[in-house]
């Protein structure tokens, strides 16, 4: 036999667990090194940006949903001191930049009201909203029609309000499927429950944020181009995270426990990794910022709104027609099914995982884009949803393409609905209500296939 060298020794000695931490230590030595270089840059980019963060205004509509232009409308701060005055244009519609957040109080002149209009409350021409920093606060002048403040019927305002939130719900819904959707693929075919899956939400967001702004070497570009940059990113960070942490994890067979312990650690350092790139405040795409509402029947909702409902259905549509109809579609399924057996098939398991991942984090990607086109860009916005994906993949059913799409749609309706009879802060209380309900009635999820043992 022949003699061992004292670095055979050495080698072997080393344990997986060794190897694992100096993995870990150099990924966040090299997220170190990158918020160093990088965060200058975005701050000093920051600074350069002084436009006002924040606005306020609205959009003033009669009771046959015409807009109503020319009134005045003023607005000031809480000691009396004038911010500025807006008439509303053609639309309908004013709106005023303020240099800061806080309460201020708007009042419009109803003297300058058209014939046959009137507010709905004539004692209450002001209003003193809050407005918080970087929001674009809508304040709300119900007007009647000049005779005592005619009121619609109410059961034509309840339709119209649970149709929006049906809406708003399907829009957050697809919102959600297309991150559950990546997550229930990775699961499916390597088995992991991947913490760190928001965070490839949020780094879309934040890169369409970053290359929209032109922030750094690169010059601004359109937000549809940021998108489709920042979705193409996110998969390739997906495909590192693959194979520079949780392919060794596998390969060394730590299991699924450390493999879901580590992405717990590693999501936690990449997100405050963002913290210190983007900072805590939150920020808005230039693009698409301010629209006016855009009527389909008794559903109004803005151009941007029905463009997310949209894109999103026919990306899930295709998603699914590629995962039952393609070549790589059908070597995920067999993968997910059984990888010994697909793998003595002639497939190559570790492309198939690998594309499995860059998938997922597209789509995670590009979920991010819609939230931050929807509501605004921050630096936790995927640790604030991961609750909801994960609900929307155990709804469904583990594993399954079609039960992400499906409790995704769940959970957004659900949560959006649930407002018209409670206060919003109970909304996700909810979600998790009827994921609960669900699951004691079909423990494996609405789409997905009992298991059996024995």
């Amino acid at each position: 036999m022949a003699p061992t060298s004292r670095l055979d020794h050495v080698e072997q000695s080393t344990s997986p667990v060794s190897h694992m931490v100096r993995r870990l230590i150099l990924a966040t030595a090299a997220l170190g090194v990158l918020a160093v270089v990088w965060c200058p840059g975005l701050a000093v980019a920051q600074e350069a940006d002084e436009q006002p963060a924040q606005s306020i205004g609205s959009s003033l509509q009669d009771l046959d949903d015409e807009p109503v232009a020319g009134v005045t409308i003023t607005v000031a701060t809480e000691d009396g001191s004038e911010v500025g005055t807006a008439t509303t244009d053609e639309a309908g519609e004013w709106r005023l930049d303020l240099d800061e957040a806080g309460t201020y109080v708007v009042t419009l002149d109803v003297e300058t009201l058209p014939e046959g209009v009137s507010l709905r409350d004539p004692d209450r021409p002001s209003l003193s909203p809050g407005v918080r920093v970087g929001q674009d606060k809508n304040v709300l002048f119900p007007l009647g029609d000049g005779e005592g403040g005619g009121i619609r019927q109410s059961t034509v305002s309840r339709l119209e309000r649970l149709s929006n939130l049906a809406a708003e719900g399907v829009k957050f819904g697809v919102m959600i499927a297309l991150a559950a959707l990546g997550l229930s693929m990775v699961f499916g075919v390597t088995g992991l429950v991947n913490f760190a899956h928001g965070e490839l939400l949020a780094f879309g967001a934040m890169l369409a944020w970053w290359l929209e702004r032109g922030l750094g070497p690169l010059p601004p570009m359109p937000l549809l181009l940021a998108g489709v940059l920042a979705m193409l990113l996110a998969g390739l960070l997906g495909a590192a995270f693959e194979k520079g942490i949780f392919a060794p994890v596998r390969h060394r067979r730590s299991g699924d426990i450390a493999a879901m312990v580590i992405s717990i650690g590693l999501a936690l350092v990449v997100r405050y990794v963002y913290l210190i790139l983007f900072g805590s405040r939150p920020d808005f795409y230039l693009d698409f910022r301010l629209q006016t509402n855009y009527q389909l029947g008794p559903v109004s909702l803005t151009p941007k709104s029905w463009a997310t409902i949209v894109l999103g259905g026919v990306i899930l549509i295709a998603v699914g027609w590629a995962l039952r109809n393609t070549r790589i579609g059908t070597a995920m399924r067999a993968v997910s099914v059984n990888k010994d057996l697909a793998e003595s098939s002639g497939i190559d398991v570790k492309r198939v995982i690998t594309v499995t991942w860059v998938a997922g984090a597209v789509l995670a990607g590009l979920s991010g884009v819609l939230f931050g086109l929807s509501e605004s860009v921050r630096w936790d916005m995927g640790n604030d949803v991961l609750l909801l994906i994960f609900a929307a993949v155990v709804l469904g059913g583990l594993g399954t393409a079609y039960g992400a799409m499906l409790g995704g749609l769940v959970v957004g309706l659900v949560t959006q609905l649930s407002t018209y009879w409670f206060p919003p802060e109970l909304k996700l209380m909810f979600a998790l209500v009827v994921l609960v309900v669900i699951l004691i009635a079909r423990p494996q999820g609405i789409l997905g296939v009992k298991e059996r043992f024995g």
